[in-house]
């Protein structure tokens, strides 16, 4: 039987899900979901997201890392610094073995964050710190470019990152193509039913450099209205509807490209 699809990135340690992620967990495995790799967005949250995966062995998998916009409180956000990675790179030493990436990291220029160089600056600094870590840990980068899809790309390959995969991209699909020269990949979210630039990104992208993705609780289907991870088929049937393909090769194909980019599902996956 064929795999079903993986969910190349989440935040099931989001605090919507605290009182039923079980019950979004379950309803991926009825649904004949493969993997979920669960991404963190700072050091407090390394805790919840290592939990889960022991939670669900062989079905969650951590990614660990610094997102580029920090939460100050609910209300407040602002760029990621150095400082941010002091609690975290002790712990991506500490539980290297079990992480199955590096993530969520990336650069996010929109200008409420980032409107000066300096800020900018900063996020770089963050970004570079966490790309020498994965290079050394032989682990893959789950990454952010809103706002900043060219830097973002060039200052990976600057650092020599080889193993990418770039989540809801933001940028024009021209810019898109350097990644995929790259040998990065690309996550496509349910979000794309409603998102005219990801339906243009699909259709130039080739299968062979896409990945699925829920992003949940963030860009479902329905704008406002919590995602979560069994969405990932409404995401593979737009993509074989743009393409023109069956939605089964669709599945398959993301599914061989999400072993290359997290190669240590293989010792989990039945493929």
């Amino acid at each position: 039987m064929a795999a079903g699809p993986v969910d190349c990135r989440c935040h099931l340690a989001a605090d919507c899900f605290q009182a039923d992620v079980e019950d979004a967990v379950l309803a991926a495995q009825q649904a004949a979901v493969s993997a979920l790799v669960v991404v963190s967005e700072r050091a407090a949250e390394f805790p919840s997201v290592l939990a889960l995966s022991e939670r669900f062995p062989g079905f969650v998998f951590p990614c660990l890392g610094v997102h580029p916009v920090q939460e100050v409180s609910p209300e407040e956000q602002r760029s990621a610094t150095l400082k941010d990675l002091d609690a975290a790179l002790p712990l991506i030493e500490l539980y290297k073995d079990k992480l199955v990436g590096i993530g969520e990291v990336g650069l996010d220029f929109t200008p409420r964050f980032a409107s000066t160089d300096e800020q900018k600056e900063g996020q770089r600094q963050v970004l570079i710190k966490q790309t020498e870590i994965a290079r050394r840990l032989d682990l893959p980068l789950n990454v952010h470019s809103r706002s900043a899809g060219r830097p973002t790309i060039n200052l990976l390959k600057e650092q020599g990152a080889t193993k990418v995969l770039l989540h809801a991209f933001d940028g024009k699909p021209s810019v898109a193509m350097e990644g995929v020269k790259a040998g990065y990949f690309f996550s496509i979210p349910p979000s794309i039913v409603r998102s005219e630039q990801k339906q243009k990104l699909v259709k130039l992208l080739p299968l062979e450099s896409m990945c699925l993705e829920t992003d949940s609780p963030a860009l479902g289907p329905e704008k406002q209205v919590r995602n979560e991870p069994k969405n990932i088929y409404i995401a593979a049937e737009y993509i074989a509807r743009i393409k023109g393909i069956p939605v089964e090769e669709v599945i398959e194909v993301t599914t061989q490209n999400a072993l290359k980019v997290f190669p240590k599902l293989r010792n989990f996956l039945r493929i």
